[in-house]
C-alpha cells in the first residue's frame, strides 16, 4: 500500500498534463490481513453553489463548459492520505517526498508530455499561472528539457510540514496533512480564486470533503471474481461485458477471429447502452447494479446478439430483472451522430502494485490541466471531472449540487480462490473497458503471458455517446488497430460494422498496465503497454 500511494503521487507530478495531484484517484485495495477488496471512492462532488442553468448559459447549452466552472472537489489527496491511514505503514512525508523532489528538481520532458502540451498551447495560454508552468518561455517543453513545478513542490512541502508539526499519533499527523489541503492554505487559495472569478467552490465545500471507503462491486466470471469501484464510475461496464461473454460458445471462438471480435464488440455495445441509460452516482440514482451483473440478465443480453449482423446504431438499453426502463433511456437512445475520426481521450494514467505479503493496489489516476486554470500559488488544477456530468434532464449523470459525475477512470482487481490474481487498468476514457476486457481474456481464456496479452492487437467500440464533451456518438462504428490479423477488418465491414482503422501510435486503444500473481508458482508477473511511456518494475 505504501508503494502504491507513493507511485500515485509521483505519477501526478510526472504526467501533469493528464493527471492532477488534486484530481481523481479511484482506488481498489486488497489487504491480506482483512481478506477483502475495498474501494476508496476517489471522486469529488459538485459544490453546493453549482448552478446548472449557469453552466448551460456559459457553455453551448449542451455540454459542461471548459474553465473554472467544471471544478468538482479534488479527491486524490484525501484518497492517498486515507489509504495510508487505513492500510499503510509510512508517513505522508515518506510517501510524498519523491513527488515533491520530482516537482522541485524537475525531470526530463519526454515525447508524450511534450506532444500533449503542444497540442493544447492555446488552451494553456488562457490562464497565466497555467502558462507559467506548462509553457516555460512561452512555448511547449522540448524533449530532454528540464520540466519544473516549483509551486506544486511548495504545496506538497506544506502538507509535509503540517504533518511534521502536528502533535499526537500517526492518525492525527496524517489528518494534519489532509487539513492543510482541505481546510488550510490550499483550500483558502482555491476558495479565494473561485470567489474572485465567480466560481462555485467555497471553503465549506472543501472542508467537508472526506473520501468514502466502501465495498467494491464484483462479477463472478469462470472461477474468477472481478472487482471494480461502484457505479459512480464506469467499471460496471467492464463487468457486464464479461458476464455477457461468459458462455462456453464464446470461449471456443479463438483469439481475434472475426467471430470473436464481432461477438465481443456487440457485447460492449449492449453494456455501454446500459451505461448510458442507468449508470450514475448511486447517492442520487437508483442503479440496478446486481441485476445488471446477474446471470439471468447476461443470458438475455447475450440472446440479443446476432452472429450474422452488427446491431448498427446503439442498441436500446436492456431491461434488467425487476427494473423498469430508465426514465431517460428513451430520450437518450438516439443522440446526434458524429462524423470524422474519433478523438484520443484527453487524460488518465494507471498504477498497480502487489507485494510479498499478498496485498494488492489498483488505482486509475486522472484529470487534465489544459481545460481549467491552475490555482495561483498552488501549482495545481483542481479536478475538472465535472466535464463528465451532463446537462440533459433525466440523464443519470445529470449535474446537481453534491452529486458526482460519472467517472471513466475505473481500476479493476481480479481474485481467484480468494486471493488477488490480477490488478489491471488503463487510461483512455471510454476505451478502458474494451482494452481491459481484452487483456484479461487474453490471459485467462487464451493463456497468454501478461506482456503478450497487453501487446496483442485490440479493438473497441464508439457506438455510444462519448463520456467527454461534446459527447460524440458514431453510430455502428468500431475501431481496430492496424496490425489486427489479416481479414478481420474486411469481415467486420461485411457484418455491417463501420470500421475505423487506428494506428498503434498515437495510442487510441489505451495503455494497459497489469500485475498478476501466478497461483501455481506464486511468482508475480508485471506488464506495461508499449503504446505509451509505461513501465513494469520489480524489487
Amino acid at each position: 500500500m505504501d508503494a502504491g500511494v507513493t507511485a500515485a503521487m509521483a505519477l501526478a507530478v510526472l504526467q501533469p498534463d493528464i493527471v492532477s495531484f488534486a484530481g481523481v484517484a479511484p482506488t481498489l485495495v486488497y489487504m491480506e490481513k482483512e481478506g477483502r477488496v475495498v474501494s476508496l471512492a476517489g471522486l469529488g462532488y459538485w459544490p453546493a453553489a453549482t448552478d446548472p442553468a449557469r453552466l448551460a448559459a456559459e457553455g453551448d447549452g449542451s455540454n459542461i463548459p471548459e474553465g473554472l466552472l467544471r471544478t468538482v472537489m479534488p479527491a486524490a489527496p484525501a484518497t492517498h492520505i486515507e489509504a495510508l491511514r487505513r492500510y499503510g505503514t509510512i508517513s505522508f512525508e515518506q510517501a510524498a517526498t519523491p513527488a515533491m523532489e520530482l516537482a522541485r528538481g524537475g525531470f526530463a520532458a519526454y515525447p508524450f508530455l511534450c506532444n500533449s502540451i503542444g497540442d493544447a498551447l492555446d488552451k494553456y495560454r488562457r490562464w497565466p499561472d497555467s502558462a507559467k508552468i506548462f509553457l516555460p518561455g512561452g512555448r511547449a517543453p522540448r524533449v530532454g528539457e528540464l520540466f519544473l513545478q516549483a509551486d506544486l513542490a511548495r504545496s506538497i512541502g506544506g502538507m509535509i510540514e503540517a504533518e511534521r508539526a502536528a502533535r499526537g499519533d500517526r492518525d492525527l499527523k496524517l489528518r494534519a496533512a489532509h487539513d492543510f489541503f482541505y481546510r488550510g492554505p490550499i483550500a483558502s487559495a482555491v476558495a479565494g480564486y473561485h470567489a474572485q472569478n465567480k466560481g462555485f467552490v467555497a471553503a465549506a465545500d472543501l472542508a467537508g470533503f472526506e473520501v468514502p471507503v466502501e465495498a467494491s462491486i464484483a462479477a463472478a466470471w469462470r472461477g474468477y471474481e472481478v472487482h471494480s469501484c461502484d457505479v459512480w464510475c464506469q467499471g460496471v461496464t467492464l463487468l457486464e461485458t464479461l458476464k455477457i461473454v461468459e458462455d462456453a460458445g464464446f470461449a471456443g471462438l479463438g483469439h481475434n477471429t472475426p467471430a470473436y471480435v464481432h461477438r465481443a464488440t456487440e457485447a460492449l455495445d449492449l453494456a455501454f447502452s446500459d451505461r448510458e441509460a442507468y449508470v450514475g452516482d448511486p447517492k442520487f440514482v437508483q442503479v440496478p447494479t446486481a441485476a445488471l451483473l446477474s446471470d439471468a440478465y447476461a443470458a438475455s443480453q447475450r440472446a440479443r446478439i446476432d452472429e450474422r449482423r452488427a446491431c448498427g446504431a446503439m442498441p436500446a438499453p436492456g431491461i434488467p430483472p425487476g427494473q423498469a426502463r430508465s426514465r431517460g433511456a428513451a430520450a437518450l437512445s438516439a443522440p446526434p451522430a458524429a462524423t470524422g475520426a474519433t478523438a484520443m481521450a484527453p487524460d488518465t494514467i494507471y498504477a498497480a502494485i502487489m507485494d510479498r505479503h499478498g496485498n494488492a493496489y489498483s488505482a486509475t489516476l486522472s484529470d487534465s490541466s489544459y481545460d481549467t486554470p491552475v490555482i495561483p500559488g498552488t501549482g495545481m488544477v483542481m479536478s475538472s471531472r465535472g466535464q463528465q456530468s451532463r446537462l440533459a434532464a433525466g440523464h443519470p449523470a445529470q449535474v446537481a449540487p453534491g452529486k458526482r459525475p460519472r467517472l471513466t477512470p475505473s481500476p479493476a482487481l481480479a481474485m481467484q480462490d480468494g486471493k488477488p490474481f490480477m490488478c489491471f487498468g488503463t487510461p483512455g476514457g471510454d476505451v478502458q473497458a474494451p482494452a481491459m476486457m481484452q487483456v484479461f481474456l487474453n490471459v485467462t481464456q487464451f493463456g497468454m503471458a501478461l506482456q503478450q496479452a497487453i501487446e496483442a492487437p485490440r479493438f473497441s467500440s464508439v457506438n455510444f455517446p462519448n463520456s467527454f464533451p461534446p459527447h460524440e456518438y458514431f453510430p455502428g462504428r468500431m475501431c481496430i488497430e492496424e496490425n489486427m490479423a489479416a481479414g478481420v477488418i474486411e469481415e467486420m465491414r461485411a457484418l455491417g460494422h463501420e470500421v475505423e482503422v487506428l494506428p498503434r501510435l498515437p495510442a487510441k486503444s489505451g495503455a494497459v498496465c497489469a500485475v498478476m500473481r501466478d497461483p501455481a508458482s506464486g511468482l508475480v508477473h508485471a506488464g506495461a503497454d508499449p503504446r505509451r511511456e509505461c513501465y513494469a518494475l520489480a524489487w
